[in-house]
């Protein structure tokens, strides 16, 4: 819907000393209450959650020695967020590192037997079996090697794990421990999500799977931040609740919405047919206890309260209008500021 600007400056009263002095005050924005084409759509609750998410866990047992993220920072993919102690790792790296030169040594040791042993042999100063024995004591020494050169690797790699890499880039919404603690095994450390992949999660009763798939066109309200946001694609789950006989549907949000976070309350809007109906933009309702109305702004720019029964979301931020306005009729977009203009108003110049 297109916004206009009311030109015609609403007034306010002053009281002085002297009398009543009108001042002009800024212009109203106003828009028309008119007759679109829209969705009819089926609402239900919603939830949003992070498509990729990452739970990230120690690996090592140690205690935490250093932790450089908290809850709302944004970390990038390989950036540090923790560091374990490592002496003990260091020490074991030591000791395989040790095993290795070692077993090298015996290698060697035994492949100057096995070349002695055959030289003998062919002089026949030595037995068959002798030269045999040697080449088994080779192979076990080169075998032993292996086992070390593993050892060592292993060690490495757990020596690795005492710093703590954020292995996708996000936000941090959850840390589990404080620095000085003991971190063991699959103990979880820091939780992050991307907000660049977001979804919503809907269930709907399986009466409405078929009208949903039809359309397959949604959209999102977030209620407590006034704020509706574009679907990318819808999945409905093949596979349905069977104590709760519902569907769960996934809705992609499109685009970076870092404002919200898994666990928000969402409404999903499934469009399910089209009707034309008379509608108005969200933001020129206000809300008087249980009563909702508009301030309707005259071709002379006065400002009255109009109360009006609402139908349903339209999306686009509008909404529908059942009773109260007709078409046409302009509504002020700001009715705090309207309603402290008053009914009073009158046009610039008048």
């Amino acid at each position: 819907m297109a916004l206009s600007r009311y030109q015609a400056s609403a007034t306010a009263f002053l009281l002085l000393a002297g009398g009543v002095q009108l001042q002009a005050v800024e212009p109203l924005s106003v828009a028309p209450a008119e007759y679109r084409d829209v969705d009819t759509t089926y609402t239900t609750e919603a939830v949003v959650e992070a498509v990729r998410q990452s739970t990230i866990s120690a690996q090592v047992m140690g205690r935490i020695v250093d932790l450089r993220a908290d809850v709302g920072d944004f970390v990038k993919a390989g950036q540090v967020v923790a560091r374990i102690d490592q002496r003990e790792a260091a020490q074991v790296v030591a000791s395989s590192q040790a095993q290795v030169a070692q077993a090298r040594a015996n290698l060697q040791n035994a492949r100057l037997s096995l070349e002695r042993a055959r030289r003998l042999l062919e002089s026949n100063f030595v037995s068959k079996s002798a030269v045999d024995r040697a080449e088994a004591e080779y192979k076990a020494a080169e075998a032993q090697l292996q086992v070390a050169e593993a050892g060592a690797g292993q060690a490495a790699v757990s020596k690795g794990y005492t710093t703590v890499v954020a292995p996708i880039s996000g936000v941090v919404s959850a840390r589990n421990v404080e620095v000085g603690e003991m971190a063991a095994p699959g103990k979880p450390l820091l939780t992050t999500f991307d907000p660049n992949d977001m979804r919503v999660v809907a269930e709907v009763p399986q009466s409405m799977v078929q009208e949903i798939r039809a359309l397959s066109r949604a959209a999102v309200e977030v209620p407590s931040m006034g704020k509706w946001i574009k679907v990318k694609s819808m999945v409905i789950v093949p596979a349905a609740d069977p104590r709760t006989h519902s569907t769960r549907v996934r809705l992609y949000l499109a685009g970076d919405e870092r404002d919200i976070y898994p666990g928000v309350y969402a409404q999903a809007h499934f469009a399910i047919g089209h009707a034309r109906k008379l509608v108005i933009p969200m933001q020129s309702v206000i809300r008087r206890s249980e009563v909702s109305g508009v301030y309707v702004v005259s071709d002379k720019g006065v400002t009255s309260f109009r109360q009006i029964r609402l139908g349903e979301k339209a999306g686009d931020g509008l909404v529908e209008v059942l009773a109260g306005i007709s078409a046409g009729e302009q509504v002020a977009l700001e009715p705090v500021k309207a309603g402290m203009v008053g009914p009073l108003s009158r046009p610039a110049g008048s």
